[in-house]
């Protein structure tokens, strides 16, 4: 069996109108990208600036023109040297001797005022009497007062007072040197000489206070006291001090009683003497428990 197919034919003349479309759509499309769009000027937008022209003058006149040419710093009515008119070129224009201005005049004629009376207040002084000038009076001269001379008998008091002085300054230097030599020991001698004459006498008060310590504390009352004994190169007592007082009466009289008791110490041994006419010895007495007396 054979099949035959037939496929219908488009007309020849339908491929004419699509050719042309497809050419146009070409065209259009090269008229388009051939064109430029740019964004407009600002700058030319904008108005042109406006100018303003000012003159600049040398001179100024009260009353302002009716009618201004030019535009200036200060009035100027009719400041130019000609009737035409003209705008001026320069800033120093030619004046008229007339047109001058007022302040110039006034300036001008202020000086002349001032010399003219300068030159009338110099011819007042040339005429005017000149001054007389007196010297001043000078001080009379200080009298001199002389000194009054001495009498006789005003120079035998003064020999007298003086003799007075002396003696009494020879009175005191013998007084100073007469004076006990003294040396104060405290409960720490430093010297051999003075710690063992100082301990003799400690024991000698502590053996007698014991032997005679006060009835009326005996028991009951306890303290101590800080004496300062003071004792002549002999060894006899030469004052006795309650530098420190126990708070008790009867415990600061006994220990001045046992110190008298004690007495006389021993005479100074010639190493003391030769130097030492009175020892002060100071020391701290104990009364304690058990009624017994010893010294610090």
């Amino acid at each position: 069996m054979q099949v035959v197919l037939d496929y219908p034919q488009a007309p020849a003349q339908s491929a004419h109108p699509l050719l042309a479309a497809v050419v146009v759509s070409i065209a259009v499309h090269a008229l388009a990208l051939s064109l430029r769009f740019e964004l407009p000027d600002v700058a030319r937008l904008k108005p042109p600036p406006q100018t303003l022209d000012v003159v600049l003058i040398n001179s100024k006149t009260k009353s302002a023109p009716e009618k201004p040419q030019v535009l200036a710093q200060a009035n100027l009515d009719a400041g130019g040297n000609v009737e035409a008119d003209r705008t001026p070129k320069t800033t120093m224009p030619v004046l008229k001797e007339e047109r001058q201005g007022s302040d110039l005049k006034q300036a001008q004629k202020r000086v002349q005022e001032l010399e003219k009376k300068s030159r009338q207040l110099m011819s007042k002084l040339e005429k005017a009497p000149a001054p007389v000038v007196t010297e001043p009076a000078k001080p009379a001269p200080a009298p001199v007062v002389e000194p009054p001379q001495p009498s006789g008998l005003d120079l035998a008091n003064t020999a007298l007072a003086l003799a007075r002085m002396e003696a009494q300054v020879a009175r005191q230097n013998e007084e100073y040197a007469k004076r006990p030599r003294k040396q104060f020991v405290g409960a720490r001698a430093a010297e051999t000489r003075f710690a063992m004459y100082v301990e003799a006498w400690r024991q000698k008060v502590e053996r007698i206070g014991n032997l005679n310590y006060p009835e009326a504390a005996r028991g009951r009352i306890y303290g101590s006291l800080r004496l300062t004994v003071s004792i002549k190169a002999d060894g006899s007592v030469d004052a006795i001090q309650v530098d420190r007082p126990s708070g008790y009466d009867v415990l600061d009289r006994a220990a001045e009683k046992i110190v008298h008791l004690a007495g006389p110490f021993a005479a100074f041994p010639p190493n003391i003497r030769r130097d030492t006419d009175i020892l002060v010895i100071t020391r701290t007495w104990t009364f304690a428990r058990g009624d017994r007396l010893y010294g610090e």
